[in-house]
């Protein structure tokens, strides 16, 4: 229970901090799985963001329901999408039936237009972090131009361009251009490399060939 409950309360935490939808929910969605919990590497979390992109549903609740059905099974993935949505349906709740009272306040406008401004850094703050895990060689950064431009040119929706990076990524790895996510062929080399030192046949020519 203890396991379910930090599930809760991680993704309850991430969902009453965050204002601006789910985008703005990605860098503090980064920060808590990636870096605090350790609940899922950069590459993955990314899996799931793209994943979360394809499926109907908020990005970040999207997510959070992948993180959970990865921890703790299905029973988990509902856990942590309860989690995250508790506090905006509690705050929502609250804030409707008030709302109209402070329509016309100017003040109130303010600080929504300064917490958007706020949202708009943390945001570029998450690209910067995903771009250095993402964009690792020529290829990938031939793909992200691609997509960039054509995101920005044409009016299309962001399921088609994830759908055609995807294709891009099985292209290049037919083609042998791509062969193994990065970081997993250092992560191979370090092992072998490891598993070498220590084989007797390392310790045995570590002492001289002698066998001492």
């Amino acid at each position: 229970m203890s396991e379910y409950l930090q599930l809760f309360l991680v993704f309850a935490k991430i969902g009453v901090m965050t204002f601006g939808g789910g985008y703005a929910m990605l860098p503090i969605l980064q920060r808590e799985v990636c870096e605090t919990k350790k609940w899922a590497g950069d590459s993955e979390i990314m899996d799931y963001y793209a994943i979360g992109q394809c499926t109907p549903g908020i990005i970040a609740v999207n997510v959070a329901t992948f993180i959970g059905k990865k921890q703790k099974g299905i029973p988990g993935g509902i856990v942590a999408t309860l989690g995250m949505v508790f506090p905006s349906l509690l705050i929502i709740t609250v804030i409707a039936a008030v709302l109209h009272n402070f329509m016309d306040i100017v003040w109130i406008g303010h600080a929504f237009a300064g917490i958007r401004v706020c949202v708009c850094v943390f945001i570029l703050n998450a690209v910067l972090k995903l771009w250095k895990s993402a964009v690792v060689d020529v290829w990938t950064f031939i793909v992200f131009a691609l997509v960039f431009v054509g995101s920005v040119i044409l009016d299309l929706s962001p399921v088609l361009y994830v759908i055609v990076a995807g294709i891009a990524g099985i292209a290049l790895s037919l083609l042998g251009v791509r062969k193994e996510k990065p970081g997993k062929g250092a992560a191979k080399d370090g092992s072998v490399a490891a598993e070498k030192e220590g084989s007797p046949a390392a310790a045995e020519k570590k002492n001289g060939g002698d066998g001492k």
